[in-house]
């Protein structure tokens, strides 16, 4: 069964209400074995509200969500925001990227209450990468990448569709294309140093039809983590399209974790 999506205007008012630790949660259900905390960390030209279903499906499932709210402003601001939603949690966390939230994750996962890191489409650098760097060492299909006059990067909107999010609904890929976050120059060139993937255990999931980092480099950085690895038939928001792959990986590195007294 596909996974129910919310229509644009659910979708436009959860984008407007980000807060900067996210939305945060509890469920009432039974909290699992293993690390019970997630923060889940978006990406590039999106904001938090796109792991609505994925947030969903693990508070069902008894863990405690924090949904990131990254700026995407600075790769200082980013790291902050990030941090905030970790230490907020108060205890081991499993920390979760997406795309340029691989960036974001692979410093912050550094914080000593970070158990686990589950990557999803996304950067994990090694020393001295950058998201810039690893784009272009290979290939991307897609070309529609633009920079402003104010150190931004954006998604042309014409192009939004089939190279960022060609297999959700039209509803909510149109609106992510008019509502999506620009990225500065800095988050984008930053240089990685300290990769938390190193030292922590590590899973990522490829998205094997993605046009926005090519798939070849989501394998290279995946093996080179070490990384437990799926790849789903999937463009580059593969959190969105396929949210119950999304949360049993995620799931799967929390109970690998720590266990409950």
């Amino acid at each position: 069964m596909k996974p129910i999506y919310l229509g644009t205007t659910a979708v436009a008012a959860m984008f407007g209400a980000s807060l900067i630790l996210g939305s945060t949660s509890e469920s009432a259900t039974a909290a699992p074995a293993g690390i019970k905390n997630v923060v889940l960390v978006h990406g590039a030209f999106a904001d938090g509200s796109g792991w609505e279903a994925v947030a969903r499906i693990l508070e069902k499932d008894g863990y405690k969500v924090s949904v990131a709210q990254p700026p995407e402003t600075s790769y200082a601001d980013d790291q902050k925001y990030t941090k905030a939603a970790i230490d907020a949690m108060g205890g081991p966390v499993v920390l979760v990227g997406h795309s340029y939230g691989g960036s974001i994750i692979t410093e912050a996962g550094n914080d000593p209450n970070v158990a686990a890191l589950v990557y999803i489409a996304a950067f994990a650098l090694d020393d001295g990468e950058s998201c810039a760097s690893i784009e272009q060492a290979v290939p991307q299909a897609s070309r529609a990448f633009k920079p402003d006059g104010d150190g931004n990067w954006w998604i042309d909107q014409r192009h939004f569709v089939a190279d960022f999010a060609a297999d959700i609904p039209p509803a909510v890929s149109h609106f992510m294309a008019i509502a999506q976050v620009p990225i500065s120059t800095d988050a984008f060139t930053h240089k990685v140093t300290n990769p938390a993937w190193k030292t922590k255990p590590t899973w990522y999931m490829v998205a094997g039809e993605d046009r926005s980092i090519n798939p070849i480099q989501e394998r290279m950085m995946a093996k080179r983590a070490k990384a437990t690895t799926v790849e789903v038939k999937a463009s580059h928001v593969a959190y969105m399209s396929h949210p119950r792959e999304t949360a049993r990986l995620i799931e799967e590195a929390a109970m690998s974790g720590h266990t409950n007294p």
